[in-house]
């Protein structure tokens, strides 16, 4: 198993009233609700939380590129990973990832995708997401019907650029280059892929053709996701050469852990409530825009990724987003069960775990992810013993690696350059 601590990065202080008076978390928040002074505390904290999950034995620290919204702070993922990549070692950066569709040209994106994987040693672990609708379609103009066959150019053009030691030049529908010429290119050849998803068929198409890893990130728990994950694992055994490895997949789960299932309730339930009835406050009209989605996606009855239950999250108990597996929480033992459930009826042999939900703190937070890398992670490493040689999906760093250094005194610099005290 491949255990990825991953964080949307949420602004933590949506008002209380925030569904009553405000339409929606994205596209078109007031931009009054947020403060540049206490961003820097934010978003120091949120890196500080992830280079400790680097130490506790994740094989994953993971960012992701969202914009216009109080859902997710994080429109440039490649900078945190930037600053992640100094201030860790031997644990994957997960960037799922960068909206390929969104950048101009795509060559952007292979750059500094090589640039990360160059500083980290070959740690880079690469997501390509063709973005929400929210994101692509109404912060950046993307026309719904295209943003596939965009996102499909720009993806090639960027393989390429990894690949080709020879300028070439690319005469595409929407981009025109005279000379690709990439520098620096990664160390990995190419960076592991993998490819969020909310239930395209495409999507599913996508991954199985070019194996990459299909990750489905949804809030609506592992339950809910398990006809659009078999969905996903009848199209790969539909191939004339099926692969039925479970690192082909990927699922993002919510997860508190405490000492007992009432502490965890205790502990958690304000900031689940937080981050399920704000933080996922979204506009019905911005989440799905005509176009986006396929005619062969809507005929499978697949819904957004960001689709709320029937009533809404602010209809729905802690025992209910608990039971309904929203939320898998409780004591290390409880939650081992219900992610072994997860693991097994999904199929899926990389973990997206989101523990730190809404405005959880710095303490909690620690404390719950301290928890599942002791005592739950553990038990659940070899769920799949007959692929544990199966690496194709995830990075191969090199085996000696720069360690960022302290910087020398005035004294040291003289003596290195033969000068006097």
């Amino acid at each position: 198993m491949k255990f990825t601590w991953f964080n949307l990065m949420p602004w933590p202080y949506l008002p209380d009233d925030f569904r009553e008076k405000h339409r929606s978390v994205w596209v078109d928040i007031d931009s009054r609700l947020f403060d540049p002074a206490k961003a820097h505390e934010v978003y120091n904290s949120y890196m500080d939380m992830l280079e400790y999950a680097g130490t506790l034995g994740f094989d994953g620290i993971g960012v992701n590129e969202h914009h216009q919204n109080g859902y997710g702070i994080m429109p440039s993922p490649n900078i945190i990973a930037a600053g992640l990549a100094r201030r860790t070692s031997d644990v994957g950066l997960v960037v799922l990832g960068n909206s390929i569709a969104l950048y101009n040209p795509p060559v952007r994106v292979a750059e500094e995708f090589a640039m990360l994987d160059c500083i980290s040693g070959g740690r880079l672990v690469a997501g390509f997401p063709v973005g929400t609708s929210m994101d692509t379609n109404y912060c950046y103009g993307q026309i719904p019907a295209l943003t596939r066959e965009k996102y499909q150019e720009a993806h090639d053009l960027i393989r390429r650029a990894w690949s080709d030691p020879d300028p070439f030049a690319w005469n595409g529908r929407y981009n025109k280059l005279r000379h690709v010429n990439i520098w620096p290119r990664p160390i990995q050849d190419p960076p592991p892929i993998h490819i969020p998803g909310g239930g395209s068929v495409e999507t599913y198409d996508f991954c199985i053709d070019n194996t990459y890893s299909y990750s489905y990130l949804s809030f609506s728990g592992y339950i809910r996701a398990k006809a659009l994950m078999q969905g996903y694992w009848d199209r790969v055994a539909a191939r004339n050469t099926p692969d039925e490895s479970p690192y082909r997949a990927g699922f993002a789960q919510t997860i508190c852990v405490a000492d007992t299932d009432e502490e965890a309730e205790r502990l958690y339930s304000e900031h689940v409530s937080y981050f399920y009835n704000r933080c996922l406050h979204v506009y019905g009209g911005f989440a799905d825009a005509p176009g986006y989605r396929t005619i062969k996606t809507i005929q499978t009855g697949a819904l957004s990724q960001y689709a709320p239950p029937i009533g809404g999250y602010s209809e729905l108990t802690w025992k209910d987003l608990t039971e309904q597996g929203h939320v898998i929480a409780g004591s290390p033992e409880t939650v081992r069960q219900r992610m072994e459930d997860l693991i097994k009826s999904l199929n899926v042999g990389n973990i997206f775990c989101l523990l730190h939900v809404g405005n959880m703190p710095m303490d909690k937070c620690m404390h719950s992810t301290k928890l599942f890398a002791e005592k739950v992670m553990p038990h659940l490493r070899n769920m799949f013993p007959d692929y544990k040689d199966d690496n194709r999906f995830w990075c191969k760093p090199l085996d000696k690696q720069v360690k960022p250094g302290s910087l020398p005194a005035e004294k040291e610099i003289a003596a290195m350059v033969g000068g006097k005290d």
